[in-house]
């Protein structure tokens, strides 16, 4: 497979400027991948949900309702557009290079997916946040009160979540980071 050619291939390498052996960087690739995935398995199952109630629901006329779920569908889907090339561009760099050029290229990598997390993901993040916003109005007038409190604070508390996880990622790949130029 891959892995094991991969694997010979950096072992016959001198390895005199790298902390990590083969086995660990393939190791931690593999763990970051998984994650991505996971962020864009989330990502995606929100999309859906969103633009299927949108088409059933929203459509019929054009309304403040309809700029927050379409912002709200564009911005997890910019993401998500970002998350898989990132994810794809990666894999296909590490069979294609050495060991030491693959360690290069991480690096840089790395530091473009700080450009995602401080720059490109907050921005995400508020235009979703907007887009809840625009729809607030609408919960409020259209449900009681309770399941309005409800939308609102079960919106809240998953945002909340969602930016947990996507900080502890970004700190993982700080340290991933901050690994490689050890």
């Amino acid at each position: 497979m891959e892995n094991d050619n991969l694997n010979k291939l950096w072992e016959m390498q001198a390895n005199d400027s790298s902390n990590f052996n083969p086995k660990e960087i393939i190791t931690k690739a593999k763990k970051q991948r998984n994650g991505q995935y996971m962020s864009i398995t989330v990502m995606s199952l929100a999309v859906i949900i969103v633009t299927i109630y949108a088409f059933y629901y929203a459509f019929n006329q054009w309304n403040t309702f309809n700029l927050g779920l379409i912002l709200m569908i564009s911005s997890l889907t910019f993401r998500i557009v970002l998350e898989f090339h990132s994810l794809y561009r990666k894999e296909k760099q590490l069979i294609s290079m050495t060991q030491k050029s693959y360690l290069a290229y991480l690096k840089k990598y790395y530091k473009t997916r700080q450009i995602i997390n401080y720059i490109i993901t907050p921005i995400c993040i508020t235009v979703y946040i907007f887009g809840f916003y625009l729809l607030l109005p609408y919960f409020k007038e259209y449900f009681s009160q309770s399941f309005y409190n409800y939308i609102v604070i079960s919106g809240i508390l998953s945002l909340i979540v969602v930016i947990a996880i996507i900080i502890n990622s970004t700190f993982k790949e700080q340290r991933f980071l901050k690994q490689l130029h050890k």
